[in-house]
């Protein structure tokens, strides 16, 4: 079992310790950098519990959210 199953089997078993985790974390990050980029952390936990939602219902395809590769070609 990978590292990656291995966080998916947890994050389904404690899903809402996960999204306020998530919620904590964002809530954090925000004060520090003195709520500039507010509208971006907000997007980022709702993306972050909507993840979460999915694993719950069984239907995870394994994929990464948003379908693509972070990064892109070599520089």
């Amino acid at each position: 079992m990978s590292i990656v199953d291995k966080v998916k089997q947890m994050l389904g078993q404690h899903s809402d310790q996960a999204k306020k985790a998530v919620d904590k974390g964002g809530d954090m990050i925000d004060r520090k950098t003195g709520g500039k980029y507010s509208d971006k952390i907000d997007k980022g936990q709702e993306r972050a519990g909507d993840y979460i939602d999915r694993g719950q219902e069984g239907g995870q395809s394994g994929g990464t959210p948003g379908g693509g590769t972070p990064g892109g070609g070599p520089a």
